[in-house]
């Protein structure tokens, strides 16, 4: 099993650096989508969050590799990843066509749920500009050489988005990898995004090809079987609440076939109500498993980026101490709260995750 090296901070100009589409999401708060006459306006995307965590609860150096057409919209967007801190010196701006007919820049509305209401999110986002980035188009020996990138994540999501962001995936992996940069990726599969390109077995055969790239795997369970084809007997039909001893017997057999994985790791939620959630993680790492503190009955008021900052926690954890269970708990405690507050990125603060960790709970700060 390959042992995780990180390069000295002041090798580096970034610390981390995600790959993935940022997206305008459009909240109608408590309402529906299609009853909504107005929208909360944020930004959010699955391999940016995790970015966006790391700067802005744990303050490390961070930034986005994306792509936006050039209007209004797109500068929105960049005003939004200022405000959360992150370096912005890795946009790609695309030419404005007037209509968006070759490029646009994604929407995602979303509802959060309530009760037995589940949280609903209906994407916008064919032919937007990063989807039409190709292999060659980043210099990604630059990122990764010159300037220097301590950790690089991206994920299942990007890499489904068109034919050609797989390939653009695979050489930042290996660009990442001839650096000496550390690596991770989140399986994150969803079905509406692979079910006009193949489906299953189409995120199978992406998702394989970039495994062997992979130093931490991240995914929940229905991720590992959905992407990369591990299925374990018996399991429920809801895979989002296998035991805890089926990821373990699912992670065995991801090691056994994938042996560069330095550590995998998954949140485990029961869910109750779209508002109460069992809320728990484990991770494998140097061949032991952890398991992080569960919180059963977790009041949530927002579910979207939850897992995104359960990654973020966790890398930091691994970053910062190198101790996977103290990096499960920091993750678990950070999803815990992002869900707390409304919006894709989380508003937690490094302290808030110390005090969770510790075991703090809710009573009046003053």
């Amino acid at each position: 099993m390959p042992q995780l090296s990180l390069r000295s901070a002041d090798s580096c100009e970034f610390d981390a650096v995600s790959l993935g589409e940022v997206m305008l999401r459009l909240d109608p708060g408590e309402g529906r989508i299609h009853t909504a006459r107005s929208f909360r306006a944020s930004e959010g995307g699955g391999e940016y969050n995790v970015a966006r965590g790391l700067r802005r609860c744990f303050g490390l150096r961070a930034s986005v590799v994306t792509a936006f057409v050039d209007n209004p919209v797109g500068r929105l967007l960049e005003d939004l990843i200022l405000q959360g801190g992150l370096d912005t010196s890795n946009l790609r701006w695309v030419e404005d066509d007037g209509i968006g007919r070759d490029n646009r820049n994604g929407l995602n509305f979303t509802e959060r749920g309530f009760g037995i209401r589940g949280a609903v999110g209906c994407s916008d986002r064919a032919h937007t500009a990063v989807s039409n980035l190709k292999a060659g188009d980043v210099d990604w020996d630059r990122l990764f050489g010159e300037r220097g990138v301590r950790w690089f994540h991206t994920g299942g999501i990007f890499a489904a988005l068109s034919d050609t962001t797989p390939a653009v995936v695979e050489e930042a992996l290996t660009a990442a990898k001839k650096h000496g940069t550390a690596t991770s990726y989140d399986l994150n599969y969803r079905p509406s995004l692979w079910r006009a390109i193949g489906g299953q077995e189409r995120a199978q055969e992406v998702n394989r090809r970039l495994a062997p790239l992979v130093d931490v795997m991240i995914g929940n369970e229905e991720d590992f079987t959905a992407c990369l084809g591990f299925e374990v007997e018996g399991a429920d039909e809801n895979l989002e609440e296998l035991p805890e001893e089926g990821f373990r017997k699912m992670i065995r057999k991801a090691v056994e076939t994938f042996p560069n994985f330095h550590a995998c790791a998954t949140t485990l939620r029961g869910v109750k109500t779209a508002t109460v959630n069992d809320w728990g993680a484990m991770c494998w790492c140097d061949g032991a498993f952890h398991t992080a503190t569960h919180r059963p009955g977790l009041e949530i008021m927002d579910r979207v980026g939850g897992g995104d900052s359960f990654a973020s926690g966790f890398i930091y954890g691994l970053m910062t101490t190198g101790d996977a269970a103290r990096a499960v708990e920091y993750g678990a405690a950070h999803g815990a709260l992002a869900m707390t507050t409304p919006g894709d990125t989380t508003m937690a603060h490094l302290k808030d995750v110390e005090k969770l960790v510790a075991g703090g709970g809710a009573r009046v700060d003053r």
